[in-house]
């Protein structure tokens, strides 16, 4: 797909936890930040334009509206849709139209904090996989030591289970992103494993590391422990969907508790107050790297299309960060860059 100036995007607005307030304020937040950003909005059309007029955008304003529009749908996907169901029976969801949009050229980019198996299935049917990809996979960044980089880890839960090909492949994938997003030379890759050693790990990551090894246009490094995800020794990171999404919410978790466990310590006593107070710039910028909501936004890769998955309890500033990220996927031309690194390495094997 040949980009112009403006980059249009489809919103699941009726998906997530916290309803469409969310997702349509971090819509007007995206717009104003980007002017040359044009954002459709797909979901139930009395319920989105209700929530812009408490933003002071009228329905005769929407009209002319250079920047918004309403995509009407029918049928919300729910939390506790099963995957199939949602699929077969709500084709007219603001979910499926998000996606329908992107299959159709409409939009260049699909954002949803819907249920994520019900995404994974319907952007699988819809967009399907870049030829050579066996399984697509979830991608995001997380927080390293060093304040000015990050690292990239997948499976974040698209695929519960995977082979050692899988695994090799979302290296790849892994790879490629890291380099395109991040303009990363020769990123460095590795498997989370449940040690550093070769002896160590099932026989499918072992399998997976004797790939990645032979793959010459991959920097593999070998394995690494998952108390080395925020090292900064890997610039991606490479597991099942299963470790990856314990993993993610296990580092959310701690993230939230260190800031709880801090607050309540500066506030414990007057002179903890005042030495607080003088810590509190530096804090600040801290938890600010920390801040998983900066993180938010795992791209599935793989898929012919771009899909931007935010947390279903996202606030506006969580959703703002997925936003953004899929902005930066369409500016990059993500997927066929992939497309074209993908089939380059894989005939290389």
């Amino acid at each position: 797909m040949s980009l112009n100036s403006d980059l249009t995007i489809a919103l699941d607005v009726m998906g997530g936890d916290q309803g469409p307030f969310i997702t349509i304020s971090s819509a007007i937040m995206a717009i104003n930040q980007q002017p040359n950003l044009h954002l459709i909005l797909c979901g139930d059309e009395p319920i989105i334009t209700a929530t812009l007029a408490s933003f002071n955008i009228s329905q005769e304003t929407l009209a002319t509206h250079k920047q918004l529009s309403i995509f009407p749908t029918s049928q919300v996907v729910l939390m506790s849709d099963k995957p199939i169901v949602a699929l077969r029976t709500k084709k007219d969801s603001s979910m499926r139209k998000a996606l329908d949009l992107v299959h159709e050229g409409k939009a260049q980019a699909c954002v949803s904090a819907g249920n994520t198996g019900a995404l994974f299935s319907m952007a699988h049917f819809v967009l399907k996989n870049i030829p050579g990809v066996e399984r697509p996979a979830l991608i995001s960044s997380l927080p390293t030591h060093d304040e000015d980089k990050h690292v990239f880890m997948l499976d974040l839960g698209a695929n519960v289970f995977c082979d050692s090909h899988v695994l090799y492949q979302f290296g790849v994938m892994g790879s490629i992103m890291a380099e395109q997003v991040d303009g990363i030379s020769q990123p460095r890759v590795a498997l989370l494993n449940m040690g550093e050693e070769s002896i160590k790990g099932s026989d499918h990551i072992k399998l997976a590391a004797l790939e990645l090894s032979e793959n010459k246009e991959i920097n593999y490094i070998g394995f690494i422990e998952g108390s080395d995800i925020f090292s900064n020794k890997a610039d991606v990171i490479v597991c099942d969907g299963f470790v990856g999404n314990v993993a993610l919410k296990t580092c959310e978790g701690v993230a939230r508790l260190v800031y709880q466990k801090s607050k309540a310590a500066f506030s414990a006593s007057l002179l903890a107050k005042l030495f607080g107070s003088l810590l509190k710039p530096s804090f600040k910028k801290l938890f600010k790297t920390m801040n998983p909501d900066q993180y938010n936004g795992a791209s599935l890769i793989g898929l012919r299309g771009i899909v931007v998955k935010s947390h279903g309890n996202a606030n506006s500033s969580a959703f703002l960060s997925a936003i953004e990220e899929a902005v930066k996927e369409v500016e990059r031309q993500v997927p066929e860059k992939i497309k074209i690194s993908f089939e380059d390495s894989c005939a290389s094997r």
